[in-house]
């Protein structure tokens, strides 16, 4: 598993960054409605994050499921970690848990107030 070159490159992604979204499409242009909501989320707290189109790469789009044991795309990983998929992170940001945990990982928030004028 550890010799797998697609691994590899998973892990090169993981590790370079510190908030990476495997995701279906980029984060301009998601190809999925669960990717998207993931964008939106990230989007909305002004989390820089890298969008990986597993799309434009089978290789990675069938290996980061065995990767992370994960079954789903999208993916999210944050300081090395696997975070969740759409499901996990949506429920994350409805309960108000997401705020606590990207800053408990050290992730600048930059949440855009919106103006109600």
């Amino acid at each position: 598993m550890t010799d797998n070159p697609v691994f590899q490159r998973i892990k090169n992604e993981i590790e370079g960054n510190d908030v990476v979204l495997f995701m279906k499409g980029t984060p301009v242009f998601p190809q999925c409605g669960f990717s998207a909501t993931v964008v939106q989320v990230l989007t909305y707290m002004g989390i820089e994050f890298k969008g990986v189109d597993v799309l434009a790469d089978p290789e990675i789009r069938e290996a980061v499921k065995e990767f992370s044991s994960w079954p789903t795309i999208p993916q999210l990983y944050v300081k090395g970690e696997f975070a969740g998929g759409c499901d996990i992170i949506r429920e994350m940001a409805e309960q108000g848990e997401i705020i606590e945990y990207f800053t408990d990982k050290g992730i600048e928030i930059n949440i855009q107030k919106q103006e109600t004028e």
